[in-house]
């Protein structure tokens, strides 16, 4: 009991902390704007598919909008928690591992959305792509884009692929079923759903996964120094707090 207790109250601590951070970057729209035309022109270099086309491609089904925004409001969340009381019941030491990589990416990805403020293509109008929050619903975000405790102005990196991957990655690591590769469809879902929805470039998927492996990297290493020798256990619950 003692255990679920601190682990309650160190969520809920990095939920207070994100809420206080993100409002380091409020005020920087302009800013972030400008970031979102650098981000736009980069993609474009580096010949990656248009998000417009894919977006405009992807509504011509006519309830791909609302799948899309429902899968994105109300899997991100209840997702990750699911999978997480799942590792908490069943697989302890693993749990401990995913939690501490997710603040490790958290953390990092928190540094980079005061450094780096980055306007999502939906509130960009030159991309000419819709607002699918806006026009069909549910929405994430309310009409303040610098009210609630999501920052609009954080796409780069996307903590929605960021974490859906780290819950597929924690899946495939505990089980052994040759069904446990059915999870990649989480994280596969996920990048669908954030362009198809407007509120994530390429580029914010693709620096979210390079922040995990960096996340999984330093947790492992320090999990090898805490036991001692190369290759044991994660240490016990008390010694992979960060």
């Amino acid at each position: 009991m003692r255990e679920l207790v601190i682990e309650v109250v160190l969520i809920a601590s990095m939920m207070v902390i994100y809420q206080g951070i993100r409002h380091l970057a409020d005020g920087q729209m302009g800013v972030a704007f400008r970031h979102a035309d650098w981000i736009w022109e980069v993609e474009r270099a580096l010949r990656l598919p248009s998000e417009a086309m894919i977006q405009h491609w992807a509504l011509s089904w006519g309830a791909t909008a609302r799948l899309a925004n429902l899968y994105y409001v109300g899997v991100h969340f209840p997702g990750t928690i699911a999978a997480m009381v799942w590792l908490w019941v069943r697989h302890r030491p693993d749990y401990l591992r995913m939690r501490t990589e997710m603040a490790v990416l958290t953390g990092a990805a928190l540094f980079v959305h005061v450094i780096f403020p980055l306007a999502p293509p939906r509130l960009v109008s030159g991309f000419g792509m819709v607002d699918t929050m806006i026009s069909t619903g549910p929405s994430a975000y309310p009409d303040s884009s610098t009210a609630g405790v999501a920052n609009q102005f954080a796409a780069m990196p996307s903590l929605h692929v960021g974490w859906a991957l780290l819950v597929a990655i924690a899946v495939i690591r505990v089980t052994s079923s040759r069904w446990r590769w059915l999870a990649l469809a989480h994280p596969a879902l996920t990048v669908s759903v954030v362009v198809i929805t407007a509120n994530h470039y390429w580029l914010d998927g693709i620096v979210a996964a390079i922040l995990l492996m960096g996340a999984i990297h330093l947790v492992s290493l320090r999990a090898k120094y805490a036991a001692g020798l190369p290759g044991q256990p994660l240490p016990s619950f008390s010694r992979v707090l960060l």
